[in-house]
Order: structure tokens, then C-alpha cells, then sequence
């Protein structure tokens, strides 16, 4: 049967991908968008997730659209990159509030539905800086660190109810935003990954794909790292 899935900051790079890759398996994929425009072939709303407002009225057209959310995707985040010294209160509030606050809301909005039909699935998006940290990522590497801790509590939270709460940790992933990274940048990130390149946004998708599957259903509280090893050790 297909579900109903919900990616946010699915229009673009890693949750594009995972939107196409559970759409690819016969689901029902919505997605929301900050800015630019809807992708071909999948529901898209817009919704900025830091006004609990708009992610009510997203969800609600969603669940109109397609039925309630039995997968939830929580990609959507931002970078605002400061050395300590030189990052604002709202550089670092705002990197919080978008990664790590706008999981909690759309976490919160859609989980009531799953409670009462006593099954689904959460995948949250970190990264391989919240284990590894990185000079000039406090505040990013702060809220993907913070899902994580979000996530062990959700999964003792809602285990019971057959609700199971994972986190994928990409490393260093092909995308427009680490595309336009300096050369001499990217190929020092490159240097420090064991398998010696960046990942394809596929294989990230493959990564979540598996954990929102019925072959997931005994893994609950984990964090799956598909980084080509750069920060293992932590």
C-alpha cells in the first residue's frame, strides 16, 4: 500500500533525492519548500518551519491531499557559518530554530496521527559535523547534534506505539551548496573522508529509504552515518 510521506526541504539536493527515491517506490510524497519552486511530480507546499503557524497549515493541506503522514523526512536546514568571535545571536538562533526547532514542530504536528493509528516512521537528517564538529559550524554543528538527542527521546517516547525514530548523518554530500564551496576548500574536506570522495544525494536517499521500510522495523534510536567514514571514532 502506498504511504503517506512527508519531506521537508524537499525540493532541492539531499531531500529531492529522498523525496524521488520513496516516490520511486509507489508513496505518496509531499514536500515543503522555503524558496523557489515546487518539484515536478511531487506535492510541494511552501512553508517556512520556523512559524508553527504555516507548518500547521502545510501539514493540514497535506494530510487533505494524500491522507495523514506515516513517514516523516526532517531535512529542511540552513548554514549561516561564523567563526565564534564574528557570530551574531541570530546567526546562532537562527541555525537553531530552522534545523533543530523546525523538527520539533513538524515532529510534533504530524505525530498525533501516528499515535492513534499506532504506526510510523521518523527519519531525522543530522550530519557528520555533529559527532565530528568543524571549525567555524558551532551553531550548525549545535542543532544536528541536537537531533540526535531529539530522536533517542522520541524513540522511547513513541516505541510503543510501534513508531520507530531514526537519524541519518551524511558527510560531505554533491549538492549547489557544497558545489560552490572554493576548490581548494572542498578538496581539503575530500582529503579527510577515508573513501576519498563526496556522496551522490542517492546514496544518502538509499540510507533513509531503507530505515522508512518494513525491513527497519526492529531499529529504533540509531544513527546511520553514510559519510565514506570521516567521522567514525565518534
Amino acid at each position: 500500500m502506498p504511504r503517506s510521506v512527508l519531506v521537508t526541504g524537499g525540493n532541492r539536493g539531499i531531500g529531492l533525492a529522498i523525496a524521488r527515491a520513496l516516490a520511486a517506490d509507489g508513496d505518496r510524497v509531499a514536500v515543503t519548500y522555503r524558496s523557489g519552486q515546487p518539484p515536478e511530480g511531487l506535492f510541494g507546499v511552501q512553508c517556512d518551519i520556523t512559524d508553527g503557524e504555516q507548518v500547521d497549515a502545510a501539514v493540514t493541506r497535506i494530510e487533505a491531499e494524500q491522507g495523514p503522514v506515516e513517514v516523516l523526512v526532517a531535512n529542511a536546514g540552513i548554514t549561516r557559518d561564523r567563526l565564534l568571535m564574528r557570530m551574531s545571536e541570530d546567526d546562532f538562533a537562527a541555525v537553531l530554530d530552522t534545523n533543530l526547532g523546525g523538527a520539533y514542530r513538524v515532529a510534533k504536528r504530524v505525530v498525533g496521527r501516528m499515535i492513534r493509528a499506532r504506526q510510523g516512521r521518523i527519519v531525522l537528517i543530522s550530519s557528520a559535523v555533529a559527532l565530528s564538529g568543524e571549525a567555524g559550524q558551532a551553531n550548525y554543528a549545535a542543532s544536528k547534534a541536537g537531533l540526535i538527542g531529539f530522536s533517542r527521546s522520541l524513540a522511547k517516547e513513541l516505541g510503543s506505539r510501534n513508531i520507530t525514530v531514526n537519524v541519518v548523518s551524511p558527510g560531505l554530500t554533491s549538492t549547489d551548496m557544497t558545489d560552490a564551496l572554493p576548490e581548494a576548500r572542498r578538496e581539503e574536506l575530500v582529503r579527510r573522508i577515508p573513501l576519498g570522495r563526496a556522496a551522490d544525494p542517492q546514496e544518502i536517499a538509499q540510507a533513509v529509504r531503507f530505515l522508512a521500510s518494513p525491513q527497519a522495523a526492529y531499529i529504533t534510536g540509531a544513527v546511520l552515518p553514510v559519510d565514506g567514514g570521516a567521522a567514525m571514532g565518534h
